[in-house]
């Protein structure tokens, strides 16, 4: 493939993980569940949360083909099924009312919600594998990597310095970069579903 070929897939990796796994939202849970732990304690929730993420998305990244041979799912049929599940993704992005999800140990709450469902929730997960799937060469699977760490590296940073940034942002800068990113991932549904559908039609 070019150079040209690898830059794109490049944007479409990186961009797509980012946006599906929407740090903004991450990051403002994270500040009303931990606005009542010490320093260390966050920290500590910060970390663990991120290190789970990272284990889960790399594991379907590398198994993604394997469980297409072990379930006898088709490409084709995947990117349809994730195309939809995308787009249920998107529009629960759009919807400014998110419920907030209770307060736990901190322990407890590195593991839910912030590394399953919000960083390594299902639609992260589903983008990954598709794009492990379109992924012809080494440099893109290594892209796909790329785009995980560059999101988690993103609500990561976002977790560490937020209560710097609500205080730049405010709660209308926030829905509306929730907002631009849930265009973003319903844009990639769309496509994810029209080359699914694409390819299933010889086949029928």
């Amino acid at each position: 493939m070019t150079s040209l070929g690898i830059a794109e897939f490049a944007i479409i990796a990186i961009s797509s993980i980012v946006a599906v796994m929407e740090p903004f939202s991450t990051i403002a849970v994270y500040a009303t569940l931990t606005k009542n732990m010490e320093l260390g304690e966050r920290n500590k929730t910060i970390k663990r949360s991120m290190k789970i993420s990272f284990l889960v998305l790399a594991f379907f990244a590398l198994t993604g083909h394997l469980l297409f041979q072990i379930f006898n799912i088709t490409i084709a049929s995947f990117q349809i099924a994730g195309g939809i599940l995308l787009v249920a993704v998107a529009l629960q992005m759009l919807n400014i009312g998110k419920t907030t999800p209770p307060k736990n140990s901190s322990e407890d709450i590195a593991i839910v919600p912030l590394a399953f469902p919000l960083t390594a929730g299902p639609g992260t997960i589903t983008a990954v594998i598709l794009l492990m799937s379109r992924a012809e060469n080494i440099p893109e699977s290594l892209l796909v990597f790329t785009g995980i760490l560059a999101g988690i590296l993103i609500t990561y940073t976002g977790m560490k310095y937020s209560s710097r940034l609500f205080k730049l942002l405010r709660d209308e800068g926030l829905h509306v970069i929730t907002a631009l990113m849930a265009i973003i991932v319903l844009a990639i549904a769309v496509q994810f579903i029209i080359e699914g559908v694409t390819s299933a039609i010889p086949q029928i």
